[in-house]
């Protein structure tokens, strides 16, 4: 039994009936082939024929609109403070208290229907029984991109260019090389490698790269990402675990969980039709686990997905996370539209308010994840601050260098002071970690650990005796 079910806490019946709905009540008033699209304008509602459907009370002004507009609201507080809607609230937080695991309908409902302060003290209650200690962490690294080019052509990407554009880099090895030394010289321990789907650049390209970083360099290699992989296969014709084999020899040490974005297949037609698909998302990080490798997981919310696709998206790394315990984090973002080649698609940036909503409900669905964090270089570093409140117990990294949010406009670097100082200011201890989350700083107490990818093989998914390795290198009390 899943759900508040599991401990007598039950959802009235209708309530739950429209939960289940598989489009939800927000967009049942829509075409069954455009429901829950946020993002329309009058070119592309004529495109599909249903110009002339948006009469009702809900949209009434769509075909004759060209900004996009969004149809969820947000719950007053007012609204969840009394009544039967207050008792099902008081219900699902006492569950989630007592270390319940909420169903997909349930966060639905707290989604729609709860107050902030409500989620906040949700969300905190699973922060406190994962990480019960009172400090937050963070990694100083740095975000390199060898190559900008990409043939993905993604609509909400400012940073791309395409084969042979004037602005289209490969950087040189030494240009690599001193950007790592600089980050090693400044206490980095992590560099966060990226690029784009570049028809010529594959895995022998980054195969070479890792390998030659690792030899000259103590830093942990946190490179790729799904798509990119799944791009080397298939431009190479070999299977995905292949290639990811063929990496971790060259010695990467965990994988990014970007390019996820919404791992629901209509909203990604919309916004990366070339791009991997969820399944093969999923799979390429199963692999990845498989090899006895951690990895990471995002969520890029507000562009055109409904807020029962993004608790599908949840619903997904749960599930994966369930079979292979192998995501150490999570951390989610709202779409960054300005400035990107297809802005017209996009509604206008989502609110603060909207991004702790979503990291809070993030928070309580995915009891299995151990690590929430926050996204300064998108959010702020206030906002940042706030999220500690709602779930978040990591920081995120420095990024010496971050070029991808930047392009679009959004860019929110800070110096390891200024972050420490707002960290204190929230009441916690600031301290540094590594790729695995082992805590790495002289004010630490304890003994570093994990130290290493192999050290952090302790989850499920990896081969058994990389597993009894690794939890028999965990130091006692």
């Amino acid at each position: 039994m899943e759900g508040s079910e599991a401990l007598g806490v039950h959802l009235k019946p209708e309530w739950k009936s429209a939960l289940s709905h598989p489009t939800a009540p927000w967009d049942w008033s829509l075409p069954e082939n455009v429901r829950g699209v946020w993002p329309w304008n009058s070119a592309w509602l004529h495109s599909t024929g249903h110009a002339n459907d948006y009469t009702t009370p809900m949209a009434p002004t769509l075909a004759n609109t060209e900004r996009p507009i969004r149809d969820w609201k947000a719950p007053s507080a007012a609204q969840a403070q009394n009544g039967a809607l207050r008792e099902e609230l008081d219900r699902i937080e006492l569950f989630v208290a007592g270390a319940g695991r909420i169903s997909k309908e349930e966060a639905l409902f707290l989604h729609n229907n709860a107050d902030l302060l409500s989620l906040g003290r949700m969300a905190t209650s699973v922060r406190l029984r994962k990480n019960p200690e009172a400090r937050i962490t963070y990694i100083v690294d740095r975000n390199l991109n060898p190559t900008n080019v990409c043939i993905t052509d993604c609509g909400f990407c400012a940073f791309y260019r395409s084969p042979g554009d004037r602005q289209a880099y490969v950087l040189s090895r030494d240009e690599i090389y001193q950007k790592v030394e600089d980050t090693v010289r400044l206490g980095g321990k992590q560099l966060l490698m990226q690029g784009g789907h570049h028809p010529n650049v594959l895995s022998d390209f980054w195969c070479e790269l890792i390998s030659d970083i690792k030899a000259r360099f103590d830093i942990n290699c946190h490179a790729l990402s799904a798509p990119e992989i799944e791009h080397f296969a298939r431009y190479e014709k070999r299977p995905i675990a292949e290639v990811i084999a063929d990496l971790k020899e060259a010695g990467l040490g965990s994988l990014p969980g970007a390019g996820a974005e919404v791992l629901v297949e209509r909203v990604r037609k919309i916004i990366a039709p070339k791009k991997t698909t969820t399944d093969d998302w999923l799979e390429v990080h199963r692999q990845t686990h498989k090899t006895g490798l951690r990895s990471s997981a995002t969520m890029m919310y507000g562009n055109v997905e409904t807020v029962a696709e993004r608790i599908e998206h949840l619903v997904r790394l749960r599930d994966l996370q369930d079979e292979t315990g192998g995501f150490t984090a999570f951390a989610s973002w709202n779409t960054q539209p300005e400035g990107v080649p297809q802005e017209e698609l996009f509604p206008r940036t989502t609110t603060p308010a909207e991004y702790l909503r979503v990291q809070s409900i993030a928070r309580i669905f995915l009891d299995n994840f151990d690590h929430m964090q926050t996204s300064y270089v998108t959010q702020g570093m206030k906002m940042s601050q706030v999220s500690l409140a709602f779930g978040c117990d990591d920081f995120g990294g420095t990024m010496l260098e971050e070029n991808v949010v930047s392009a679009a406009g959004c860019f929110h670097l800070e110096s390891i002071q200024r972050i420490e100082s707002l960290i204190r200011n929230a009441g916690y201890q600031p301290l540094q970690r590594n790729s695995w989350y082992g805590i790495e700083d002289e004010r630490n107490d304890g003994q570093t650990w994990p130290k290493n990818r192999e050290e952090a093989a302790t989850h499920p998914g990896a081969p058994d005796d990389m597993r009894t390795a690794a939890r028999a290198s965990r130091p006692t009390a």
